[in-house]
């Protein structure tokens, strides 16, 4: 089976998992965890390993994270070293939702889900030019 799993700090991972489903309609691969404000890294990975209880080393894992190099995603990491899963475990960070909606979309593809939802994603950031015109001539 294919997972996508979304790491993050506070609760942006589950904000992203909750408005993902409003695109998709398979939840059940597609899971979420936040380290909350005040938690320790020991009980963040409780709760990692809780999560990841069901993968195993036939599974694929696109792990999609707020940051590089944070505590969750190190931490969620560690956890899935534990289990032999990091060899199938494709990492992107930086996530948004043009990220997550590729990743869930293309995680049957998992050789290219990367490539896919990082174009995606890049091409998401942008400033947005407002042009406003005074058509109204004065009186």
């Amino acid at each position: 089976m294919n997972y996508v799993v979304i790491v993050s700090h506070g609760n942006l991972a589950l904000g992203l998992h909750d408005t993902l489903g409003m695109f998709v309609n398979n939840n059940e691969q597609l899971k979420s965890i936040g380290l909350q404000n005040g938690e320790d890294v020991d009980s963040f990975a409780s709760r990692a390993d809780k999560l990841i209880e069901e993968f195993n080393e036939d599974d694929h894992i696109i792990l999609l994270a707020d940051l590089i190099g944070g505590s969750p995603l190190t931490t969620f990491m560690n956890c899935l070293g534990k289990k032999n899963l990091l060899s199938n475990t494709k990492v992107m960070g930086g996530v948004n939702l043009a990220m997550g909606l590729n990743a869930v979309l293309m995680k049957d593809s998992f050789d290219m889900v990367c490539d896919m939802a990082l174009k995606e994603a890049k091409e998401s950031v942008k400033e947005l030019e407002i042009n406003i015109s005074n058509d109204e001539e004065e009186i």
